[in-house]
């Protein structure tokens, strides 16, 4: 990477570890309903993704104050259905090979810190990371860079030494106003073209970026 001392690398989880398109969504559908709202499509689930917590989601969604409690019902449901969340072909060999070379890793997701807890263990992903910082842990969503910042933080890094690896415009902002490179994730389900500084098509180019 050009004129870039590249000391960390930091993850989205949703769409660019693990494929939870379907699992997430429907965790968040299947508690909706369980509280009387809505059916919802997943589609409709996903417009919701840039407003925060679930626990803020879900309030916008059954048009409620948005308390804790809210955010409980859906880490139980998540909890129900995570062991299905499958990791991203390449993933795993890539973290390996960071891990290998020393290189800190951290995750910075929009969910919550419970809901990377219950996905990262049940895909057999956390013992890789040394920091995961949740969307509920941070006082502005993605696109603000405030979880990049942190993740930085907790690694020990200044972020501009940071590499930040997601799929969505969101993970593109996040990344530029933290200072930090961007690299998008082709294969994500959010990834968009329009928006990617660096596309990379699958997970072992990671590497040549560093």
């Amino acid at each position: 990477m050009s004129g870039r001392d590249v000391r960390a690398v930091l993850w989205d989880m949703d769409g660019t570890l693990v494929d939870s398109s379907a699992i997430v969504p429907d965790a968040f559908i299947a508690t909706v309903l369980a509280l009387g709202g809505p059916r919802m499509t997943r589609d409709e689930v996903v417009a919701f993704y840039d407003a925060g917590a679930p626990h803020v989601m879900l309030g916008m969604m059954l048009e409620r104050e948005p308390v804790a409690e809210l955010g409980q019902r859906y880490h139980d449901t998540l909890a129900e259905v995570g062991s299905g969340v499958r990791v991203h072909d390449g993933v795993v060999e890539v973290l390996a090979e960071l891990h290998g070379r020393g290189m800190p890793m951290g995750v910075f997701t929009g969910n919550s810190a419970r809901a990377a807890s219950i996905l990262l263990e049940a895909a057999g992903l956390r013992g890789w990371f040394d920091a995961v910082v949740g969307g509920d842990q941070v006082a502005r969503p993605k696109p603000a860079p405030d979880g990049v910042l942190r993740a930085a933080e907790e690694l020990g890094v200044d972020p501009a030494q940071c590499v930040y690896v997601g799929d969505s415009p969101l993970d593109v902002g996040a990344a530029r106003d933290a200072g930090a490179v961007p690299l998008a994730a082709g294969w994500g389900h959010l990834f968009d073209a329009a928006r990617a500084v660096t596309v990379l098509a699958t997970p072992a180019e990671v590497l040549d970026h560093l």
